[in-house]
């Protein structure tokens, strides 16, 4: 069967709590991603922000980006799958919280290992079950 492991991207990046979200934004940028896991002071994951989050939560609300941190954004703690979970656990998580971003960490350090979106899980599944799961995070 398949697991997250055999789907995530690898390598996965954090921004720090303390970092601003000036500094998300040019990483961002420079990776091409719309998203990135918040870690703290102990790389322990504890949020995640999205560009989204930085124009409404803070450039829309007349904030300076470079006078936010990004630990600021974490509110709530964020979905995440054990890397060695099935691929229906995955899609169960993603469709059942409506996320297009699912961290894998490994277990038991709580460590980010990798992220899984929805063009990993086009990749990887039949095209009716992509059909099916993009219906699902995408409906209101």
């Amino acid at each position: 069967m398949t697991t997250a492991l055999d789907i995530m991207h690898p390598g996965a990046m954090c921004v720090g709590e303390r970092e601003t979200l000036t500094d998300a934004a040019r990483i961002m940028r420079e990776q091409d991603i719309g998203a990135l896991p918040i870690c703290g002071d102990d790389d322990v994951l504890v949020g995640i922000v999205t560009d989204r989050d930085i124009v409404l939560k803070c450039v829309a609300e007349g904030r300076d980006p470079s006078e936010v941190s990004c630990g600021e954004l974490a509110i709530g703690r964020p979905q995440i799958i054990e890397g060695d979970e099935q691929i229906d656990r995955v899609l169960e998580l993603m469709e059942e919280y409506r996320v297009r971003r699912l961290p894998v960490i490994d277990h038991p350090a709580h460590r980010l290992i990798g992220m899984i979106s929805e063009a990993d899980v086009a990749r990887h599944l039949p095209q009716e079950r992509v059909a099916e799961f993009v219906s699902a995070i995408c409906t209101d």
